[in-house]
């Protein structure tokens, strides 16, 4: 389950995920639609993603979005 579907999960817009992590909704935007990879984010950032989408093990971020979807569940 990669990063969108994490937070849809939770009931999170990309503007309420970024206020919680200290990001730009745009940045976002880019990690969702692949413009910025998740592996590339700093470990605090992927930190913060974690405690904001309640994720214990981060490499759920860098979980392909297109090998897993919420409507396959």
């Amino acid at each position: 389950m990669g990063l969108k579907e994490l937070r849809m999960k939770r009931g999170l817009t990309q503007r309420e995920l970024a206020e919680k992590v200290g990001m730009s909704g745009g940045n976002i935007a880019a990690i969702e639609c692949g413009r910025r990879s998740e592996a590339n984010l700093t470990l605090a950032t992927a930190i913060k993603l974690c405690d904001a989408l309640r994720v214990a093990n981060p490499r759920k971020l860098l979980d392909s979005d297109s090998e897993t979807s919420a409507d396959s569940k």
